[in-house]
């Protein structure tokens, strides 16, 4: 090893605190001595690695990798720095290269930054603290970027996520399953009905997860016309179509090492499903008028408010992506099946929003919170949060009347209401129809008893109020074991 190649890796070597962690770096260099010297400074501050020793190898790494800096020596035995830069920032633009040689010249410095190299550094020279320096402002300045690129009102929505608000079982089971969801990998579809709360929880599996320091990104598919859907999920390249006047990231590359939230998959055009199926099995895709391949890890979470099976049915929607969408699928109860929590989350957002618009603290009059409890909720949690802030604004005295609720679902004009009867056979005397009553009604209350609690006996008996055998012999009455 020549004499400046050993002191540089000493001096290396004897850095001392870390300088980040979870980056990952690519040192191209086809001296293996320097490049383990290198490998070990930079893991022993906190950095992953990959490594290669010409410009081919880098360019697969740089591929199937996606590291945030490369280090690369200039002088390579199969190609040069400047291939390698430029492969990086084809397939990254804002990707950190720092170019390195020993044979450093004006000429290639000036080169290598009008073509987006960082920083160009002689390795007979330069200090290996400034090196580690540049290296955490690079991954410092990709890490603003990337946050830049997220929608401002996303990351404010982000700030102002509201808490999991309730204590009804079958809430809390579904918190337990997106606790053992989190811990692995696996695609979650979270399925309810509009207002549940489907990207809070969502936001509450990555919060869980392995990748909470990574970026968590939202996208509804509903929300945005079918023409551009596919730009915002893959991104596209400078003339791709009019008006694409420069490279664009989509949210499947933005989300990198993090989460990716489809929100209303169900909407997700047909002609687009086959493309999101490819990233999600295998991973990588290409941008809207690019022939790069962009390599991805992402953990995917989808949710919808739709029968996915029915439009499986008929062939709205892919069957395979829909099997491979629920690998863990979690059901969000709405709001009318968990009725004991409507009190709790009335009281948590009439504090928020009375410290939102600085009025004293407010409370809910008994009549309020049954007005509330009767009320069906059609538009579940979001409704529940947009009458309590109305009320807050127009309640003028210390607690919350019926009257200032604005509980206004009502059955459509001309609507007639439906004979609860109307399907159940009525036939016979009122000795043997009051006898399928009562066992019809009993069924129903195991039954949802049961849901409520999680599926336990034992804490299904206590809410109906029988003993535990009691309850098992009519389970098997009923047929509900």
């Amino acid at each position: 090893m020549h004499g400046p190649v050993l002191t540089l890796a000493l001096r290396i070597l004897s850095l001392s605190p870390a300088v980040t962690s979870g980056a990952q770096a690519l040192i191209v260099e086809d001296k293996d001595s320097l490049r383990t010297m290198l490998r070990h400074a930079l893991e022993a501050n906190g950095f992953t690695v990959v490594e290669a020793s010409d410009e081919p190898e880098a360019v697969r790494l740089l591929r199937e990798a996606r590291p945030t800096v490369v280090l690369s020596d200039l002088r390579l035995p199969r190609g040069d720095g400047f291939g390698v830069l430029r492969a990086a920032k084809e397939l990254d633009p804002d990707i950190a290269v720092i170019v390195m040689t020993a044979y450093g010249s004006i000429e290639d410095a000036v080169t290598a930054m009008k073509e987006g190299a960082m920083d160009f550094l002689d390795k007979g020279t330069f200090d290996p603290e400034h090196l580690l320096l540049l290296v955490a402002r690079a991954i410092d300045r990709r890490r603003i970027m990337t946050e830049n690129l997220l929608l401002k009102e996303e990351l404010a929505q982000r700030r102002g996520a509201p808490q999991i608000v309730g204590q009804h079982p079958a809430l809390k089971q579904v918190v337990a399953t997106l606790q053992r969801a989190a811990a692995t990998d696996a695609t979650v579809l979270l399925e309810g009905e509009s207002g549940t709360g489907k990207e809070l929880f969502a936001r509450t599996l990555h919060a869980f997860s392995a990748r909470s320091d990574g970026p968590f990104v939202a996208i509804n598919c509903a929300a945005i016309p079918e023409t551009l859907l596919e730009t915002e999920l893959f991104g596209h390249e400078k003339g791709a179509f009019t008006g694409a006047i420069a490279r664009k990231p989509g949210k499947f590359e933005i989300a990198h090492r993090g989460t990716l939230f489809l929100d209303e998959i169900g909407d997700l055009p047909l002609a687009l499903q086959a493309k999101v199926l490819r990233a999600i099995e295998e991973r990588r895709f290409e941008r809207v008028g690019g022939t790069i391949e962009i390599r991805v890890d992402v953990r995917l979470v989808a949710a919808t408010n739709k029968n996915l099976r029915a439009l499986v049915t008929t062939r709205q929607f892919r069957e395979d992506l829909f099997f491979r969408l629920s690998v863990f699928p979690i059901t969000i109860p709405p709001l009318r099946e968990r009725l004991d929590d409507i009190p709790v989350l009335a009281t948590y957002f009439i504090e928020r929003f009375s410290k939102d618009l600085k009025k004293k603290p407010l409370i809910l009059s008994p009549a309020a919170e049954t007005a509330l409890r009767h009320y069906p909720w059609p538009g579940n949690v979001r409704e529940l949060q947009n009458s309590i802030e109305r009320a807050v604004i127009l309640c003028d005295g210390p607690e919350i009347l019926p009257r200032h609720l604005n509980l206004s679902f009502s059955p459509a004009a001309g609507t007639p209401t439906p004979d609860p009867w109307e399907h159940f056979d009525l036939a016979g005397g009122l000795s043997d129809v009051s006898t399928r009553v009562l066992a019809e009604l009993e069924r129903h209350m195991i039954e949802r008893a049961l849901r409520d609690v999680g599926g336990d006996p034992a804490l299904a008996a206590d809410r109906l109020g029988v003993g535990y055998r009691t309850l098992l012999a009519k389970m098997k009455e009923h047929g509900s074991d």
